[in-house]
């Protein structure tokens, strides 16, 4: 029997912990951090995602079988390396492999030598010379994405001069997501979508597609977050686009990874875009999306210690198999968020919904459960059809109460 680290302490990291727990090879799993509901099926250790040294440290202690790596923060820190280099199996990107998402220049500029599809870009370090080339274009939308790691929050879409002006100040003037450039995109429309994917240098293994919901409010209003909700299946891609975004994207930058010296070994994360002029690549992620994961791994049906230990140790896995349900997930997010909110609001009921409930922002106080982050809880159901699966979640996110908790209505209804 194994003993699993997972590494991160929210909803995706919950999802994780939920699927090995699932395995009758894992015997005890261990979370650094960890969150309230991750408790329940984890040993919680009290270790920052990004303490490198510390996690190694416990790994070699505990004998871990296995790590598997959540946040990106944790991949750009090197704790895969650090793990392969002490023999220890990580699911996860190499510090160099992650530049597929701690750079939007270097994803860019590999898309192009590979003939990925993607916008048409350019990169900038000055702030002057960026803000001259938006009004050289003078194109609305256009698009301004900080180069590094932003936590999901560091891509504007500019609807005009004075808005571009003020997010380039922000990224390059003020350092708001710190030191680092800004890449600025052609503007593309079409529905987006997530197509993840396990990945072992040249082997690929396609996840079930998803999308997500990023504005805050119903009928795609508000700010942009990390991710309002997600669902599985999608009615807008066809067989035929799924075959050729897995063999014209995903493959292709997986042989890329390999041919520059920077293999991956974990989740290749696209976030697609179907436009007009074909499918073409938004952004790349080294990792889970967060809240898709929480809606895609529970329809794992193959025992996923078997899939995240092929990937870290390089074993070819002959298929992974897929519940075929529609499956919905709604967060509950504290007020004010995507903005300033308060935290330690009690939440009643999560123990009454009839379905999975994941925990992205959660504490335990004083015997009872709180808020602790902007986004709280991920509810989830299944059902035989999306309709289906979008009347359960519904009906049962009802059941849980929290004076400080808000959440879309309307999550899948692009599916309806």
């Amino acid at each position: 029997m194994k003993k699993v680290l997972v590494i991160g302490s929210g909803g995706r990291e919950h999802a994780i912990v939920y699927q090995l727990s699932r395995s009758s090879q894992v015997e005890h799993i261990y979370c650094a951090p960890g969150n309230a509901g991750i408790a329940q099926l984890a040993e919680c250790v009290a270790i920052g995602d990004t303490e490198v040294e510390k996690l190694l440290s416990f790994a070699r202690e505990q004998k871990i079988d296995l790590c598997v790596v959540g946040p990106e923060a944790a991949l750009a820190a090197g704790v895969a390396d650090a793990f392969r280099a002490a023999g220890i199996p990580v699911f996860g990107h190499t510090k160099a492999a992650t530049q597929i998402e701690s750079s939007k220049e270097f994803a860019k500029e590999l898309m192009v030598r590979y003939n990925v599809p993607t916008a048409a870009y350019r990169t900038f370090a000055d702030y002057e010379e960026a803000i001259q080339y938006v009004r050289s274009r003078n194109t609305y939308p256009t698009v301004l994405k900080y180069d590094g790691l932003a936590a999901g929050k560091g891509v504007v879409i500019a609807e005009n001069e004075q808005e571009a002006q003020h997010a380039l100040n922000d990224m390059l003037v003020g350092e708001a997501f710190g030191k680092g450039k800004v890449v600025i995109e052609d503007y593309l429309q079409g529905p987006e979508f997530s197509f993840m994917a396990f990945v072992d240098h040249h082997r690929v293994y396609p996840m079930p597609l998803s999308q997500d919901h990023k504005r805050a409010y119903d009928s795609d209003m508000g700010p942009n977050t990390g991710g309002m909700g997600a669902y599985t299946p999608l009615p807008f891609i066809s067989e035929q686009e799924e075959q050729w975004a897995l063999e014209n994207i995903l493959q292709r930058v997986a042989d890329a990874m390999v041919q520059e010296g920077k293999p991956l070994t974990g989740v290749l994360y696209g976030g697609l875009m179907k436009t007009d002029n074909g499918i073409k690549v938004i952004e790349f992620n080294a990792r889970f999306g967060d809240p898709e994961t929480e809606v895609v791994l529970p329809l794992l049906e193959t025992d996923a210690y078997t899939v995240f230990h092929a990937i870290a140790t390089g074993e070819i896995l002959d298929n992974i198999a897929w519940h075929k349900q529609a499956t919905i997930g709604v967060v509950m997010a504290s007020c004010g968020y995507p903005g300033a909110y308060t935290k330690g609001a009690v939440i009643n009921g999560v123990e009454d919904f009839d379905g999975l409930v994941l925990h992205m922002g959660t504490a335990v106080k004083d015997g009872q459960l709180v808020t602790n982050g902007g986004r709280v809880l991920m509810c989830i159901a299944h059902g035989d059809n999306i309709q289906q699966a979008q009347q359960h979640v519904y009906a049962e996110i009802k059941k849980i109460h929290c004076s400080n908790l808000f959440y879309r209505r309307d999550i899948a209804h692009w599916a309806l």
